[in-house]
């Protein structure tokens, strides 16, 4: 019962789109209805607002690193095992993808699942967003950075962790954030994806 209690309250945190929340606190249209109609910090950004698209992003990691953090504050007292924090992981990252308070039309996970990964070690959280600045300084094009880093991030755990539920449960989470980009992968494949700072067009990652 205590682990269903964990799991539920992370889904519900990661149900919050600040995407959603900050556009209405700043007057501004909801993502959800221009653009590539995600409501991630890249949509927000074009908007115009850039303190906008900042506290969408900073909201949505650290809702998973929140998430996650609790959990592994207060697992051990309600006998919640390693599994049950993993478990964790991927609920708060699934209730940003389908958002109870939202209709569940939730973003793409990219802030989300770094907070998630930066909870769960502080340096594969860390390698994973180099990767992510790497691919993004080199083909300018966000959706592509994130696809990269996703496709890494198993990869990086396994090596950093071993094999253990926190390495194993990034694999369903990444293959979740690879799925969500399906609309960015078609575009990369024609290509017609957006690069960074254009507001045309395009599909937003986080």
């Amino acid at each position: 019962m205590p682990t269903i209690v964990f799991v539920l309250l992370a889904y519900l945190i990661g149900s919050l789109s600040f995407a959603v929340i900050v556009s209405k606190a700043f007057g501004l249209a909801d993502p959800r209805t221009f653009g590539s109609n995600n409501p991630g910090a890249t949509n927000v950004l074009r908007t115009g607002k850039k303190l906008a698209a900042a506290l969408t992003l900073l909201g949505d990691a650290a809702k998973g690193w929140l998430a996650v953090f609790l959990a592994l504050q207060f697992a051990h007292q309600y006998g919640v095992d390693e599994t049950g924090v993993a478990a964790v992981a991927l609920a708060v990252f699934v209730g940003h993808l389908f958002p109870v308070f939202f209709k569940f039309q939730g973003g793409k996970g990219v802030a989300t699942a770094l907070g998630v990964l930066l909870a769960i070690h502080v340096w594969l959280g860390l390698a994973v967003l180099a990767t992510w600045l790497l691919a993004t300084a080199i083909w300018r094009t966000s959706s592509l950075s994130a696809l990269i880093a996703a496709s890494a991030a198993p990869l990086i755990g396994f090596w950093l962790l071993g094999f253990n539920a926190y390495s194993l449960v990034i694999v369903p989470l990444c293959a979740l954030l690879i799925w969500r980009h399906q609309s960015n992968i078609r575009n990369l494949l024609s290509g017609r994806e957006a690069s960074i700072g254009n507001k045309n067009g395009g599909s937003s990652p986080p």
